[in-house]
């Protein structure tokens, strides 16, 4: 069933933590925020400005932030934290084996991804879907292509580095239309590395992946419906 998760009207500072496993696998959570320049989440919001009131899922959590400036261009926002439904529906002995789990998958997609065909107008994935196993994380990217409308834009963040074996997690809160503050959450383990090859092979169904070059550690994909 359809469920309504806008968010708004959260008093400022209310953003959920997520924290279940992410704030407690292995390693410090770090304790300062960080903004951050992102072309992908620009070219994002410009896609968004073509369109007229549309709705638009945020899979890092509720924030504050992120449902004042997308409503002030006229958006509704659904906002879900995947890290901690995954956490919920998974965490519970062998996090990533689980993910096989039929009954545990159907609990994991009607918490998070549970929209009509083509309601949404854009979905900001972040990072979430480097902590989704196969054949889950391609479910869910084929879902996601489903709930979104044709010529929407997906923008989702991955690590770069491949010798880490867990990487940091994080709340990502919308600045301005080029800037987004990453808010630390601890770590977590991923379930593979992604690759520009692989990235555009799980994306295969989609009309155009891009990908932009950046300094740090997290690599930006616009996906485009």
């Amino acid at each position: 069933m359809f469920k309504d998760r806008w968010k708004i009207g959260n008093a400022p500072g209310s953003e959920q933590d997520g924290a279940g496993r992410a704030a407690t696998a292995g390693g410090a959570v770090a304790s300062a925020a960080q903004n951050r320049q992102s072309p992908g989440l620009e070219q994002f919001i410009n896609s968004l400005r073509d369109e007229e009131s549309s709705s638009v899922l945020d899979l890092a959590g509720a924030s504050q932030a992120n449902v004042s400036f997308l409503t002030n261009l006229g958006h509704r926002l659904y906002s879900d934290d995947i890290v901690h439904a995954l956490d919920s529906a998974f965490g519970e002995g062998d996090f990533f084996a689980n993910q096989a789990d039929p009954a545990k998958v159907d609990v994991f997609m009607s918490q998070t991804l549970d929209f009509p065909e083509g309601h949404l107008g854009g979905a900001l994935v972040w990072d979430t879907l480097q902590f989704l196993a196969p054949p889950l994380l391609q479910q869910t990217v084929d879902q996601l292509y489903d709930i979104l409308r044709p010529g929407a834009s997906l923008l989702a963040f991955f690590h770069a580095d491949e010798k880490q074996t867990t990487i940091p997690v994080y709340s990502y809160r919308i600045m301005d239309a080029k800037t987004v503050m990453l808010a630390p959450k601890g770590r977590q383990r991923t379930a593979q590395f992604f690759n520009n090859r692989n990235i555009e092979k799980m994306f295969a169904r989609y009309r155009s992946v891009k990908f932009f070059l950046t300094r740090d550690h997290l690599r930006e994909v616009l996906v485009h419906r």
